[in-house]
């Protein structure tokens, strides 16, 4: 397990900066990687210098036949040594990419799930999929390979320069006059590349949203026959994916030809000016091949350094990309300075609230009401009339930008957001259930142990106990991703059973009897009589017939209270909800009426 820390500290605006930051308990492991690469570099220039000291001094020599066996067990051991600090290396490089990469996910994981439910809001799926998948594999890859792999060429650069001033100052000048000429034209090509980078993985997460959006829509897609449409949409980002790419190879394909001329010529200038040295008796022939062999390894490297910062630049961007995400403040969970010993008792008042998602578009304004504990409020009024987001209140979902709200005579802003999530359940209009059993859909969010008995208590109050034991493995039965291999009723009631079992103080319903039938509904509401007593619940329907028994009905239309009153007080009134009333009484009168009729028919 890697060590948990906060890694908004990494953030910077040098993303070198950022990753050195990011190295952090692991800086000593790294160095360990480069350090081994530095006498694996040493044990390969030893090789050639060896070489040539075995072509000027023993080769032709009366004692050669005796020195062959201790020159061949120093190549031997030089290749061992080569060999092994290069595998310790490579092994440290990886724990560490491979660490920092685990502790890169877990944060961001975290991270993600404790941000505000507005940047969810403004923030597609798909992007936050890809920052936390491929982008952090880029970074991955920096450490375990382009990092180290520019330090192994540095320090081969170093300890082979060295060695060639050592045999001849002059030659091994000349050897390095296209460096600094490869150095400019990689940092030139990596500005480019990471521009271009940067557009690729932007499109790459518009394509992965777009993919995880059909997928997750994928019933709808075939309800309504939409394959070829949806095809041809994904063919289009695809397309857009496929000319950014390309643009990233094109920048790719120019920098290997070019480096590989200037690389090229080098070495054929480093080979003629030393074959006319060695000729003319300026250098022996031992040096000659020593100078051969490691002038390879001076230009092959600062060729691949080339590629390596064109490399590097994905890394970079990818991790400019994770620090956007590290940078969006974190929801404050534990903000708040009261939390009462006992339970809340459930007493409410709106004074003046006015809320916006955005400035100068009000969702809610002036909304003003008192609820004492135990009393059922229901909120009623046509679809974006706010009715879900004067309930996303409560539990701090969201917070008002203007007047008050208290709860039990405490300001609402007071008491920490755990806590209020704690003490309120709430069933929302469109229920998620995860990929896991019913058993663990129904305790999930309970700390303690819960017994068999209270989860089919709990089932049988939602009316779903039946349902669960229809299926051969019952309450272990696995559920499909988002419960798709449950009915529209089946999740709703599930739902309610989670929040029956959490035994909130307050509940909020959100049009939780909307996916079931009548007879299921009314099955619902008896049993959830029993659970309301004593306790505050707020209820969001559009059914007359789910808001009759609340104590205070408020009617909301374009984010204000019109109406406020219980059933009879508002019939007894002009207004939205004696409209409602009498639309849905109508409609229902009808529908009964076809049905009579129907029946008639058939008998």
């Amino acid at each position: 397990m890697t060590t948990s820390i906060d890694l908004r500290e990494t953030i910077s605006d040098k993303p070198l900066i950022g990753l050195f930051r990011l190295m952090r308990d692991f800086r000593l492991i790294y160095l360990g990687a480069a350090l081994s690469l530095g006498v694996a570099a040493a044990a390969r220039s030893g090789t050639y210098l060896l070489l040539g000291q075995f072509a000027d001094n023993i080769l032709g020599g009366e004692t050669a036949a005796q020195s062959l066996p201790l020159v061949a067990l120093g190549f031997l051991g030089l290749a061992g040594v080569t060999g092994v600090f290069t595998f310790i290396s490579g092994t440290l490089a990886a724990r560490t990419s491979e660490s920092i990469a685990q502790r890169l996910r877990n944060y961001i994981y975290d991270h993600i799930q404790r941000l505000t439910f507005s940047y969810h809001d403004q923030t597609k799926t798909g992007e936050l999929i890809q920052r936390s998948t491929s982008d952090i594999d880029a970074v991955r890859r920096f450490f375990a390979e382009q990092a180290i792999g520019a330090g192994r060429i540095f320090l081969l650069f170093i300890v082979n320069l060295a060695a060639l001033l050592y045999l001849n100052w002059q030659l091994a000048l000349y050897s390095i006059v296209v460096v600094p000429f490869t150095v400019l034209m990689s940092f030139f090509f990596f500005r480019q590349v990471s521009k271009a980078y940067e557009a690729y993985q932007e499109q790459d997460a518009v394509l992965s949203n777009t993919l995880q959006e059909n997928l997750t829509g994928v019933r709808v897609v075939k309800a309504f026959a939409r394959q070829a449409f949806e095809r041809d949409k994904f063919d289009v980002e695809n397309w857009e994916k496929f000319t950014r790419g390309k643009r990233l190879l094109l920048m790719h394909s120019l920098y290997w030809p070019i480096s590989d001329i200037l690389t090229g010529g080098q070495m054929l200038a480093g080979f003629t000016i030393g074959a006319i040295m060695a000729i003319n008796g300026d250098i022996s022939v031992g040096t000659y091949l020593s100078y051969a062999g490691m002038v390879i390894w001076i230009i092959w490297p600062i060729r691949n350094l080339g590629r390596l910062i064109v490399q590097m630049s994905s890394g970079m961007v990818s991790f400019k990309r994770i620090t956007k995400v590290i940078q969006q403040e974190r929801e404050p969970l534990c903000e708040g300075d009261y939390t009462p010993a006992d339970c809340l008792r459930g007493q409410i008042i709106f004074e003046n609230v006015s809320f916006a998602y955005e400035e100068d578009n009000p969702v809610l304004q002036d909304i003003n009401f008192r609820c004492e504990p135990g009393q059922i409020v229901a909120l009623i009024g046509s679809t974006g009339s706010g009715k879900t987001t004067l309930a996303n209140l409560l539990p701090r979902f969201y917070e008002y930008t203007s007047g008050r709200i208290t709860l039990d005579g405490v300001e609402l802003k007071r008491y920490p957001r755990n806590y209020l999530r704690g003490q309120i359940g709430v069933v929302e209009q469109e229920p998620f259930l995860f990929s896991r059993t019913i058993r663990e859909n129904i305790t999930y969010g309970i700390d303690r142990e819960v017994s068999e008995d209270e989860i089919i208590t709990a089932a049988k109050a939602a009316a779903v106990h039946e349902s669960i034991t229809s299926f051969p493995n019952e309450y272990d039965t696995l559920v499909g991703e988002k419960g798709v291999t449950l009915s529209g009723g089946q999740k709703q009631r599930l739902a309610i059973a989670r929040t029956i079992i959490k035994d909130p103080c307050i509940l909020i319903l959100d049009d939780a009897t909307s996916s079931v039938d009548i007879e299921t509904e009314t099955e619902i509401r008896a049993a959830l009589e029993g659970l309301m007593e004593d306790r505050t619940t707020f209820i969001i329907a559009h059914r007359i017939q789910s808001v009759m028994i609340a104590d205070l009905i408020i009617v909301l239309d374009g984010g204000r209270v019109v109406q406020i009153g219980s059933h009879e007080e508002l019939l007894s009134q002009e207004g939205a909800y004696r409209k409602i009333f009498d639309i849905q009484t109508r409609i229902e009168a009808e529908l009964e009426k076809e049905i009579a009729s129907v029946e008639k028919l058939a008998s």
